[in-house]
């Protein structure tokens, strides 16, 4: 063996050591071993920078932002409630949530998606009684298997169809042609959970709040005439039994319904006061048809995006002790909204603007995203707060969102225009409509991920550059014996150990020059082996970090690690098996 080809090995086996068993950041890991493949003069500067220029990490930094603008509207929280309903039993409950969050993963990134549903799921297991140990991970491996439908529904399918398009000018797959494998899979997937998950997960609650010592606030809400809320049930709506509040009173023109009941029927313009911690005015802004706190904050003159939540502690030398809210003038002052107030961590009963301020009191306002700086150092304040992701959705905008990436996906399908253009077409549609704002947009571009995506491209260089690809490629033709189709299965094989012990994305990367070379010595076509290992890039089913969404659901789900053992192994298993019969049927060898 050469020098190139020891020293590509050494590295690319040090980067597998360190993902695996090191705290260090993933970026930092892969950036570190492009340096040093290029230090070591394995690849010339221009090769080990050629992932930073890739269409498909440029395509991933666009979707990020065509997320945003779907998570900025609130369009994805809307259709999931919609969709959602009230389910019938924990089956139902299944079936609802991964046909849910697989038709989106489909179409938008899998990472997003989760993000977004564990929340749903929590309060679906927390409404209805259900453990969320049975909702977090089918829905978990769902998406992951619903990703695979398309080029766009992972970005390890990006990445690879990039790297394809390279080494092979015209050779890339278009936006659905993955779905000859992902739809079979996710039905296989789909019905193994439903069936499995009663027997091989868990019944466990998520670790649960320590509510009691909370702050608590009251806060008031209208529900909008035009909104899906009117002429349905409190419980109906989910308003009965959620996660950070609850239902005190309603008030109807002038009647108060003190004890409001679950088959209580919402009107137009009902005002509905709820009592809980901080993060219920949270969850309330996020429910459509709800406007939260009206009367305080429609004079702020603040987009959705540019507002916030935050808490102030007032001092004991502050101006404000001893005046009522309507005598302070703190809107006008601050530019601030006052919501609700917390006293010794109670809330205060009566008309928010009749409240007589005191030292100590805790103040819940809306304001813009600068008011934390401006204002930390202000002697009329012990504490100043901000509360994360508290801008409210912008209900108004979401259609406009979801029309945008439908265009998306239209122009893209019917090849008008590539990918790469149309994923930037509809990024800049996000912007320029107002569904997103630019600060939202860099703060949304997750930056360490696609530094990391980018330089893992220099191992795939490297593993190709210097002939290492080819020799672990004759070692694969040798335990295959020549036949195309177990060259397949070992690859596969191959691809998911790696996956399970790194990231999917730089599985994908290091598999491919593999891949490429085992077709070119079985003198066979290369696309069955290109797609198995975008598959088996994916199919991090067995262990917590084989697949970024994995780790999102491992907390809030109360998982351990024997969880993804238990579960996901059989499903790897049937995966696995149905991949290597379908892939050489779609496309031959």
């Amino acid at each position: 063996m050469t020098f190139e080809i020891v020293a590509t090995l050494v590295v690319v086996l040090g980067v597998l050591v360190l993902l695996t068993s090191s705290r260090l950041d993933t970026d930092v890991v892969l950036v570190g071993a492009m340096i040093t493949l290029t230090l070591l003069g394995i690849l010339k500067p221009d090769q080990a920078l050629q992932g930073f220029a890739s269409n498909g990490v440029m395509t991933i930094a666009a979707l990020y932002i065509v997320v945003a603008g779907l998570r900025e509207t609130g369009a994805m929280a809307w259709i999931s409630r919609w969709v959602l309903g009230k389910p019938r039993s924990l089956t139902v409950a299944q079936g609802k949530l991964m046909f849910v969050t697989s038709a989106l993963s489909a179409v938008i990134n899998n990472t997003p998606v989760v993000a977004l549903f564990i929340p749903v799921a929590q309060e679906w297991a927390s409404r209805f009684g259900y453990s969320i140990s049975k909702l977090l991970l089918p829905m978990n491996h769902i998406v992951i298997l619903a990703g695979m439908c398309t080029l766009i529904g992972t970005s390890t399918n990006l990445i690879v169809n990039s790297l394809l398009v390279k080494t092979v000018p015209d050779s890339g797959l278009s936006l659905f042609s993955l779905i000859w494998i992902g739809l079979p899979l996710t039905i296989i997937g789909f019905l193994y959970i439903l069936v499995a998950s009663r027997w091989l997960l868990p019944d466990r609650q998520s670790p649960v709040e320590q509510l009691e010592n909370a702050r608590e606030y009251s806060v008031e809400a209208r529900v909008t005439p035009s909104g899906p809320l009117v002429g349905r049930s409190i419980a109906e709506v989910g308003l009965r039994s959620m996660r950070f509040a609850y239902v005190l009173e309603i008030s109807r023109g002038e009647r108060l319904l003190t004890a409001v009941g679950p088959d209580e029927v919402l009107q137009a313009n009902d005002r509905v006061t709820f009592v809980g911690v901080v993060d219920a005015v949270n969850e309330l802004r996020r429910i459509p048809g709800l406007l939260v706190a009206e009367d305080q904050t429609y004079q702020l003159n603040l987009r959705h995006a540019q507002r916030c939540l935050v808490e102030l502690v007032l001092s004991p030398s502050s101006a404000l002790v001893g005046q009522t809210v309507r005598e302070s003038g703190f809107r006008s002052t601050y530019n601030a909204a006052i919501i609700s107030i917390s006293r010794e961590g109670e809330r205060l009963e009566g008309k928010l603007g009749d409240v007589r301020l005191r030292a100590g009191d805790t103040l819940l306002v809306e304001t813009d995203q600068n008011f934390v700086e401006r204002q930390k150092y202000n002697r009329e304040f012990l504490l100043v707060s901000s509360l994360q992701d508290s801008a409210p959705p912008d209900f108004a905008r979401a259609p406009l969102a979801f029309a945008i990436l439908i265009l998306m996906l239209v122009v893209a399908t019917l090849e008008w225009v590539p990918l790469f253009q149309a994923s930037f077409i509809a990024a800049g549609l996000m912007v320029a409509t107002g569904c997103v704002t630019l600060a939202v947009t860099r703060r949304s571009i997750e930056y360490p991920v696609l530094a990391g995506i980018a330089a893992s491209f220099a191992l795939g260089f490297a593993l190709a550059e210097s002939g290492a690809a080819e020799l672990l490629a004759g070692y694969i033709g040798n335990i295959a014996r020549g036949d195309p189709f177990w060259a397949l299965v070992v690859l596969y094989i191959a691809t998911v150990i790696v996956t399970e012990l790194i990231t999917n994305n730089a599985a994908g990367v290091l598999m491919f020059p593999i891949a490429m070379a085992v077709a070119q010595d079985g003198n066979v076509g290369y696309l069955p082996y290109v797609v198995a290992i975008m598959v088996g890039a994916s199919a991090g089913f067995i262990t917590p970090i084989g697949y970024q969404t994995n780790l999102m659901v491992y907390g809030p789900g109360g998982y351990r690690w024997m969880d993804y053992i238990r579960f996901g192994t059989p499903l790897s298993i049937l995966v696995g098996i149905a991949t290597v019969i379908i892939v050489p049927m779609v496309w031959p060898f």
